[in-house]
């Protein structure tokens, strides 16, 4: 009797708990977190012209966290300005330490869901898709904006009726672009008729926090995760961890197992009141150019917020030729090439690098000729 009554007496507080949650002020449930206004929709979306670039569509971020969930994102995303084409650049694949990064993270898919009837939701330009084929895995590819011919990737999303069934789900870098994930992921259970796993792999929430790289936040990212909330979001996790440096994460769970997940009593996230003191360093001497290296989404913020707080950059380098020639939202930069940039600079001067990922990489490419500044560095 005593038990059935605990039992009862704890059944009768979370409902209260859960009517109390559904009833609380929309003011009360979400916690303010951060906030910068008029970003770029896109960050990685390149323009043809300086003209188009500058009058890029703008956003605000306004990041919070549902107290009800645990979940981090934007507020103030707008996902009707969100509209992906052909015109949207964001491969890394050329860099060779990325690279290995993507055959750890194959490494990761083979032992976590095997090399059979895999699904790769949101596959971009297909780089990692060819790359399990080129090494043996059975694998359909699922993304509207797909450019290529492979016919093993079909140009629309993944939902019920496709006639494909995954015993592996593959979402990298896709779940950060959704509202609503969880719904997100329950419909893609749905579709895969509630069986087989998910890979899912995003940027670090809590790397970003503890390296303070404030141009790691931007519109596009409408989610924010830590490891703790996909042990939270699964009923079943199989392996997580941290990949590229720490910089992402990645989960593999069933699928079945999403469920809304539940945020504990005090699990309420502190973010770093200093996030943004970073603007402000490394500030240059007069008459020196001020370069960067990477035309990505960091480079992106930081040029434009190093610009905002009266610290401009003058050139932007990056190896990728779909993004050399072309510029960047908002501040109206042209990427070049570092053929075009290198000849003209003084051995010795500084560039700031977006990654430190890439440094020796870049090192290696320079004959270590100039000073390099790696960003996201405590």
């Amino acid at each position: 009797v005593p038990e059935q009554k605990t039992r009862s007496i704890r059944l009768l507080w979370w409902g209260f708990h859960q009517l109390s949650n559904f009833f609380m002020p929309m003011s009360e449930r979400f916690l303010h977190l951060y906030q910068q206004k008029n970003l770029p929709v896109f960050q990685n979306r390149m323009y043809a012209t300086r003209e188009e670039a500058l009058a890029c569509p703008q956003g605000d971020v306004t990041l919070v966290q549902d107290l009800q969930t645990g979940l981090i994102f934007n507020q103030s995303f707008r996902p009707d300005l969100v509209v992906y084409d052909s015109a949207y650049q964001n491969e890394q694949g050329l860099s060779a330490h990325f690279q290995a990064h993507l055959g750890n993270v194959m490494k990761i898919i083979d032992r976590g869901m095997g090399r059979q009837d895999l699904v790769e939701v949101g596959c971009g330009k297909g780089l990692f898709l060819e790359l399990l084929l080129d090494n043996g895995f059975e694998i359909t590819g699922f993304d509207p904006t797909y450019e290529g011919s492979n016919p093993r990737v079909r140009r629309h999303f993944f939902e019920k009726g496709v006639g494909v069934e995954g015993r592996g789900m593959i979402l990298r870098h896709v779940l950060e672009h959704i509202p609503d994930p969880v719904s997100f992921l329950q419909s893609l259970s749905e579709a895969n008729h509630n069986k087989g796993r998910v890979y899912i792999e995003v940027p670090c929430f809590d790397w970003i926090c503890k390296h303070k790289t404030w141009f790691d936040v931007f519109h596009e990212h409408v989610n924010y995760f830590r490891l703790e909330d996909f042990h939270r979001m699964f009923g079943s996790v199989v392996e997580s961890g941290r990949v590229f440096g720490g910089q992402y994460i990645y989960v593999v769970a069933e699928l079945s197992s999403i469920h809304q997940p539940r945020l504990e009593s005090t699990g309420e996230f502190a973010f770093p009141s200093d996030f943004t003191s970073g603007i402000h360093n490394n500030t240059p001497q007069k008459g020196v150019k001020v370069v960067i290296w990477g035309g990505a989404s960091k480079g992106v913020i930081f040029s434009l917020l190093r610009s905002r707080a009266g610290f401009p950059v003058d050139a932007v380098i990056d190896i990728n030729p779909a993004k050399q020639g072309k510029f960047l939202p908002v501040t109206g930069l042209k990427v070049e090439s570092p053929e075009a940039v290198l000849p003209t600079l003084e051995p010795g001067t500084p560039i700031f690098v977006m990654n430190s990922n890439y440094l020796e990489e870049i090192k290696s490419l320079t004959n270590n000729q100039f000073t390099y500044i790696p960003i996201d560095h405590e």
